[in-house]
């Protein structure tokens, strides 16, 4: 009788570390997926960074990337976006010499590590991001700003984070990346 109560006693160790360890794996897999709730920062959204493959992102996000958009030659040929093909609409990735530079968010849900989103006004953008905003006209409509958010920490130097707003001063796009590619107004065009 000693044997069976030991393997006994073992198999329900076992079963229970295993369940353990299954749903520990499916909580960070969970967490690794891009969705409306990931994150927009400096460097990326989610789990997906500037740097990354195409093919990297994708298994990153969970989600494959697809082709979006691409100018006609000559941009096309060095410059596309990619987004994921199901699911998710308005996230977009800006691609260069086949890394990710660029995450641009037309997603009224998607907001940024600070909570910044579609909708908010220039004041509240101010306030997310005390003294860190620097304000350009908008240059292709002339009745909004550009909010550019200029990072102190050296690490950051080579990124942005930029808000669109309109003639009512309310963020109607944001984006976040590397420069130069951050601050093209037109993306790959």
């Amino acid at each position: 009788m000693g044997k069976l109560n030991s393997l006994t006693k073992f198999v329900t160790l076992l079963i229970g570390t295993i369940v353990i360890v299954a749903v520990w794996v499916t909580a960070v897999n969970a967490q690794a997926q891009l969705t409306e709730n990931s994150k927009l920062a400096l460097n990326g959204i989610g789990p997906i960074r500037v740097g990354m493959t195409v093919d990297e992102a994708s298994q990153a996000a969970g989600v494959r990337l697809v082709k979006g958009y691409a100018p006609p030659p000559p941009h096309g040929e060095f410059c596309s976006y990619f987004k994921p093909q199901v699911g998710l609409q308005g996230i977009g990735f800006m691609v260069t010499k086949g890394r990710i530079v660029r995450v641009d968010i037309s997603n009224e849900r998607v907001s940024t590590i600070k909570g910044a989103k579609i909708g908010d006004t220039e004041e509240k953008i101010f306030s997310l991001y005390p003294g860190q905003i620097r304000v350009i006209k908008n240059p292709l409509s002339g009745r909004g700003n550009n909010l550019t958010f200029v990072p102190r920490d050296t690490v950051d130097s080579n990124y942005r984070l930029i808000f669109e707003t309109g003639i009512e001063r309310r963020v109607k796009r944001f984006r976040s990346g590397q420069l130069p590619q951050v601050e093209y107004i037109e993306g790959c065009s």
